[in-house]
């Protein structure tokens, strides 16, 4: 396995080298001082386009796209060398031919007529074709059902078809047994869970047709007296209950994915570590071990004034913060060791019982987190592929030996994600049991850092050796690489997608809904080599047949509503796939325009399949939209490109942002939200409540406003493209929890889109709701 391993790197490293020689001929080819490049011969080009053809099959056959649409609708061809690059990140070698019909064969050998995957989708109520034309009509099969009942059959084969399993009504992972063969049967209902279900569950007025509202917030940036400068899931549960008090149903939260503990400095919540675990830094210590235990713990360590100097801050200082609480939860641990493990407290016994459910994938993570800090420490090593290579595989016995050694250490580990399940279970709790139909909305991240946790547990399902990204559009010219791996589509299927919906249980545990980051991507990823520009990437084809049933199963199964982040260039027909499986889109007032004059659609335009939202945490707020602030933004960090024609550019946006704002101004006019005989207000004084009216008149059957519009902010959370330009991620809320609450005027805004919200679904005015003391 490690020889595979090695070659594979091998060929990345030769396909990297490759294109990179390639793009230096082509620019010497380009420059005036070197001499013309002598025409190829007629059996060099030959050669040269076998060569393509042969890595253009592999590549088809593999499910990237050779050709793509740019965002100027120009037909593009991706280079060869840029396809071999990929290949060999899905283990499909093209260096030769010979490796090129290799690895071809191995693909026909995947997909052959007579061989079943592990798992095969369908949906409840219809004929299963099995993808095995080889299998012939009349072979008997026996479905074992989760309920445990039994279904005895027959396979039908109409028309030449492939042969057909009679529906099966009851959702769920059922068992097929087909001669010697057990074949997994993820059996999904038509839809996702939706809002309307989730209010017919929570006994909401207005089930059939709901208007619902909620709050999108940066968890990292809520507030409460104590939390040592980050925020924390306390903080989290007292927002959701006092949020539901005032009529929100749902709470939007940043992702919480487990980050690095052994480096503090990565902290951008959409690189996680892993996607299976959660992020540390947001423990609040004194949730399940009491306030005595944290104040005698800060007091023994001297850490009390550090402790309360961040939580003065008005940015997040994610290295100082994270490494103080971790040396707080560190000995909060030891005492937790003395006292509760020793005499076998009901504390200890949950802890086993965490540990215990968490199985293999909690302990991996664990024993990543003690190796990682091991070899950074001791080596300076920040990639797991750069360790000694008995430990670069998990299931290695010098894995286990290490483990033995350092148990106390892994059981650390252990224990902050325990601690991290119970905070965020209890906001969840919280959420509900203070009248939110839906609760927490949980975020899941696009991908995850090739150098984390998720990636090393489960190395045989990741890509390796290229990046996540976009390509060139009309807002990044130069394309994207976020520097994030995630699931090869191959390894899915043969596999039984058993790492997605690992994945997909994560997210859902402690939400009653799931927004999926870069929903784009469960039809298509674009891949880009790594050490490769953006621009030179190319599109991968994922299964969203089988990954849109997995949702809907996993979604019921949770009963948790499902969001796709649908913004940028969405393939035709995606949107309507998506809504025909329950998966809401998101709408946001900046994109809402019309297509004839540029104005911005009516609130009754919106539809009724997505989310309405004012903004997201990657766009400016409407505060800092009308004043303009992330112009100013972009022209000071350098993201404002020269124009050809000579003009400043920054006064060129501004004079466009000038007309935008009259066009909103005049949207909000139309809708008889703000009054038709007055001009659209200074740039001092922006319309927020007017925005916030506006997407709340929509027909969505759910609008989310984010903190920052409902404080009127002007500042955004992210600023994409910037990395320490701008602070990304590390803004904090002005006021703790219970104060922001009982301030009146941000009572009032809650008061307002309530009863809009409710107005908009038909029913009575919503009624006045308590006052926070």
């Amino acid at each position: 396995m490690h020889r595979v391993a090695d070659r594979r790197r091998q060929q990345l490293r030769i396909a990297a080298r490759f294109a990179r020689a390639s793009a230096a001929g082509e620019q010497r080819v380009n420059a005036p001082t070197q001499p013309p490049t002598p025409a190829p011969s007629p059996e060099s080009r030959r050669s040269a386009r076998s060569a393509r053809q042969a890595i253009e099959r592999v590549a088809t056959r593999a499910g990237f796209s050779v050709h793509w649409e740019d965002a100027h609708r120009r037909k593009r061809r991706v280079p060869s060398e840029t396809l071999a690059a990929l290949l060999a990140a899905l283990g499909l070698p093209c260096a030769t031919r010979e490796e090129a019909a290799e690895s071809l064969a191995a693909l026909d050998a995947e997909h052959q007529h007579g061989a079943l995957p592990p798992l095969v989708t369908a949906e409840c109520d219809r004929a299963i074709a099995l993808p095995a034309a080889a299998i012939e009509a009349g072979t008997r099969y026996r479905i074992e059902l989760e309920s445990g009942e039994v279904i005895d059959g027959r396979l039908s084969a109409p028309r030449a078809q492939s042969a057909l399993l009679a529906p099966i009504a009851e959702p769920g992972y059922h068992q097929l047994v087909l001669n010697d063969r057990h074949i997994t049967l993820a059996v999904a209902p038509s839809r996702c869970h939706t809002v309307s279900d989730a209010c017919l569950a929570a006994g909401v007025e207005g089930g059939e047709a709901p208007a619902l509202w909620g709050i999108g917030a940066q968890l990292y940036g809520l507030r409460r007296a104590g939390d040592g400068g980050i925020g924390d899931y306390s903080a989290l549960a007292a927002f959701a209950a006092e949020s539901a008090r005032r009529g929100a149903h749902a709470l939007a939260i940043s992702p919480a994915h487990a980050m690095f503990s052994a480096d503090p400095g990565k902290f951008s919540p959409y690189s996680p570590s892993s996607r299976l675990f959660l992020n540390v830094a947001h423990i609040d210590p004194a949730a399940v071990l009491g306030d005595e235990a944290l104040r005698e713990t800060l007091d023994a360590l001297g850490a009390g004034a550090a402790w309360a100097a961040l939580e003065s801050e008005p940015l997040v200082d994610w290295p100082r913060a994270v490494t103080l609480r971790l040396k707080v939860l560190r000995a909060l641990f030891d005492r937790f060791r003395a006292h509760d493990c020793n005499q076998r407290s009901p504390l200890a016994a949950q802890f086993d019982a965490f540990c215990a459910q968490g199985g293999r994938a909690l302990e991996d993570h664990a024993r990543f987190e003690a190796l990682d800090a091991r070899q950074r420490a001791e080596h300076g090593q920040t990639h797991w592929r750069r360790w000694p290579a008995e430990l670069t595989d998990p299931r290695r016995a010098e894995v286990d030996a290490f483990a033995r050694e350092h148990r106390q250490e892994i059981d650390f580990h252990l224990f902050m994600q325990w601690l991290a399940a119970a905070g965020l279970s209890e906001a969840q709790r919280a959420a509900r049991d203070a009248g939110m139909a839906i609760g927490l909305v949980a975020d899941l991240a696009v991908g995850c850092d090739g150098a984390g946790s998720h990636a090393w547990s489960y190395r045989d399902d990741m890509l390796e050796g290229v990046s996540v990204g976009a390509p060139p559009d009309l807002f990044n010219q130069a394309g994207q690489a976020w520097g994030l791996t995630t699931f090869s589509p191959r390894a899915m299927r043969n596999q039984g997608f058993t790492a997605f919906i690992d994945m997909l249980r994560a997210t859902f545990a402690h939400a009653g809904g799931l927004r999926i980051d870069h929903v784009l991507g469960l039809r298509r990823l674009w891949l880009v080599p790594e050490g490769a520009s953006p621009a030179d990437g190319a599109y991968l084809s994922y299964p969203i047949d089988d990954l849109l049933r997995l949702i809907a199963l996993e979604s019921w199964r949770h009963r948790a509503i499902v969001i796709g982040e649908d913004l940028g260039t969405v393939p035709a027909g995606l949107r309507d796939r998506l809504a025909e499986h329950g998966l809401l889109g998101m709408r946001v007032l900046w994109f809402e325009r019309n297509e004839e004059d540029g104005g911005f659609r009516a609130p009754e335009q919106w539809g009724a399949s997505s989310v309405a939202m004012t903004t997201t945490h990657d766009l400016p707020t409407v505060a800092g939209w009308w004043e303009g602030h992330d112009i100013e933004w972009r022209s000071r960090i350098g993201q404002t490109a020269a124009r050809p024609d000579g003009k400043d550019p920054v006064a060129v946006a501004q004079a466009e942002r000038a007309t935008d704002r009259e066009a909103l101004w005049h949207a909000l006019q139309q809708a008889g939200i703000a009054a038709r005989d007055v001009g659209a207000p200074p740039l001092e004084e922006p319309p927020v409540d007017e925005a916030l009216a506006f997407v709340a008149s929509t027909p969505t059957p759910l609008a989310l406003y984010p903190l920052e519009d409902l404080l009127g902010l002007a500042e955004q959370p992210n600023l994409p493209g910037s990395i320490d330009e701008h602070p990304n991620w590390r803004r904090r809320v002005g006021a703790p929890v219970d104060a922001l609450f009982a301030d009146a005027a941000f009572a009032d805004r809650l008061l307002a889109i309530a009863r809009v919200r409710a107005s908009a679904a038909g029913g009575p005015a919503a009624p006045e709701p308590p006052r926070a003391s």
